[in-house]
């Protein structure tokens, strides 16, 4: 890989990975089972480079902000080098919001640009906010022949029109200069856009490299968002520098997802929970289906590779032992990741088990994208792994059990949040992020969770509870989502006592809270310590409100719950 200390930006550290590796493949979009574009680093640098001066020649200049709201699919990445090249500010944007809330977010980080696919573009036009819509220049990606754009370009001939054009020198950055502008979550009334710059993405990268390091020839499927800070970095700026290939997917179905990993031989790949869940849910009912003779051979194999493979991976055994289970993950799979939210061990033990080691790790924006990470050296499916190399973690103010606020400083933290020095102020104390997660070291080192400080519940006991860890009781029952609240959290009541636990419960479309289910969660219940017990539940019939990772949104959910239901809804356990 490129020796990123070298580097003082993004943009420069990508021109040097174009220049030395052209020949390699870098970009595969594939959508559904057709291959859309596969690029050469050569040939993606002969795409950005007329768009640069196509954008430099609109006016944009050192330090313009550009949002890109778009898909996974290669114009993302090459948009983004373009605006880096141009030693612009990118602002990455979540194509799941709707498009008052991306409208909003548009205006908070005042884009001067905006690079949109057609779809997206279309719907932002239709909203009664469009009129309040500042950006200057507007590039729309796919758009058909004879659409009305409303004011908007076309990427495709925006870019065209300067291919003739000599290309244009990279304009320098500082290290310390934004990079990006991240909204970590959705707007919520109050915007939070984390302003990152180069260091903390090139030092970002440098401590994740040293531990899984990439190279010519590896292949990255990228499914989570590209504006997601996990992606960004994983799925396309870590590959890119190391001489890798980024996979992206224009679908989302399970059969597509399944037929990617042997078509194009994936090497890593990052999920969020819920869908490593789904795989092994897959799986185990697979599993399930084989006759007795042969399951019981599967369960002796599954039982010597967990032998085999205690202290470290063994990639060679475990694909000898088990050579179907890898065949359909491609062959040549060496690890999956898996952050953005709780996954639980018996998950993780599972894939180890069957020589798919999956990366635990744990982060948040403005720690830039990982704080910890396991590395399977030992492998522990208990905690989330160790501070990346760099990062100095700590447990402030820390209970008689050692479980306290989870504090962050080093080079990969935030600059500070755009326009709100008060919320900046409260998050980074004396050079330390306070994360807001609870967590503790054990003897080793590891770090362990213990869920959302602002989401803990203390009993009239004195005792602390985190929803989060009560949830894991649940994991599996017969209901779409769940989730677990203090009910003086869903109806804020003035009182330190009275305090008990609501399950709130979405069932799938077309079913109701039978009994059966109900009797499902009182079993479960029962297994929690008397002061964890969920003592009432509440039926929900919308989708839960989640950010790009897959996460819960606990306080906009919570405000719908209390704005359509009152306290009176709870039915006891």
């Amino acid at each position: 890989m490129l020796d990123l200390s070298k580097f003082n930006s993004l943009g420069e550290a990508l021109r040097s990975a174009l220049d030395t590796w052209p020949g390699e493949i870098c970009l595969i979009e594939a959508d559904r089972d057709r291959e859309n574009a596969r690029l050469t680093y050569r040939q993606f640098k002969e795409l950005a480079l007329p768009l640069a001066r196509a954008l430099i020649d609109a006016g944009f200049r050192p330090g313009s902000r550009a949002a890109i709201l778009m898909t996974n699919q290669s114009k993302w990445l090459i948009s983004a080098y373009a605006i880096f090249h141009g030693g612009g500010i990118l602002v990455p944007l979540d194509y799941k919001l709707t498009p008052a809330e991306q409208l909003q977010l548009l205006a908070h980080s005042r884009a001067e640009f905006l690079i949109v696919e057609y779809h997206l573009w279309r719907a932002i036009t239709q909203s009664p906010e469009f009129k309040k819509l500042a950006a200057r220049i507007v590039l729309v990606t796919e758009a058909p022949a004879k659409a009305d754009l409303a004011g908007a370009q076309r990427w495709e001939s925006f870019s065209d029109a300067a291919s003739g054009s000599p290309p244009p020198a990279i304009v320098p950055r500082r290290r310390e200069d934004p990079a990006c502008i991240v909204y970590s979550s959705g707007t919520g009334g109050r915007p939070k856009g984390c302003v990152l710059t180069h260091e903390n993405y090139l030092e970002q990268c440098i401590a994740l490299t040293a531990l899984y390091p990439f190279w010519p020839g590896v292949r990255y499927f990228s499914i989570l968002p590209t504006n997601h800070a996990i992606d960004f970095m994983v799925g396309f700026f870590g590959p890119f520098v190391c001489g890798a290939a980024v996979v992206h997917l224009r679908t989302l179905r399970p059969e597509f997802i399944r037929e990617a990993f042997p078509r194009y031989r994936i090497t890593y790949m990052t999920l969020v929970p819920a869908v490593l869940k789904s795989l092994e849910r897959g799986l185990r009912q697979r599993f399930d289906e084989l006759p007795k003779s042969k399951r019981r051979m599967l369960d002796a194999l599954i039982a010597a590779n967990r032998s085999l493979t205690r202290r470290r991976p063994r990639p060679k055994i475990s694909r000898l032992l088990l050579p179907q289970v890898h065949k359909a993950f491609g062959g040549a799979l060496l690890a999956l990741f898996v952050g953005g939210a709780f996954t639980e061990p018996s998950t993780l033990q599972f894939f180890y088990d069957l020589g798919i080691p999956v990366g635990n790790g744990y982060g948040c924006t403005e720690a830039g994208t990982t704080i910890t990470l396991n590395d399977f050296k030992p492998f522990r499916a208990d905690t989330v792994g160790k501070p990346l190399p760099g990062l100095q973690v700590r447990i402030a103010q820390p209970g008689p059990d050692g479980i306290g606020e989870v504090a962050v400083r080093g080079k990969t933290v935030m600059s500070h949040y755009l326009d709100d020095p008060e919320m900046t102020a409260e998050t980074i104390v004396d050079g330390w992020l306070l994360t807001g997660d609870l967590g503790r070291f054990d003897s080793s080192g590891h770090l362990q969770l213990f869920g959302r400080k602002k989401n803990m519940i203390v009993t009239e006991e004195g005792k602390n509870i985190y929803p989060e860890d009560i949830e894991n009781t649940f994991d599996g029952i017969a209901v779409k989502e769940y989730c677990v609240f203090a009910a003086n959290f869903l109806w804020p009541a003035r009182t330190m006592v009275g305090e008990h636990l609501v399950l709130v419960l979405h069932p799938e479309p077309g079913q109701s809270i039978s009994p059966e289910l109900i009797a499902d969660v009182a079993a479960r219940n029962r297994r929690l310590l008397n002061y964890k017990r969920v003592s009432s539940y509440l039926a929900w019939d919308r989708d839960f409100p989640l950010t790009a990772s897959m996460k819960i949104k606990r306080g906009e959910l919570a405000g719908q719950i209390r704005q359509a239901l009152a306290r009176e809804a709870v039915v006891p356990l």
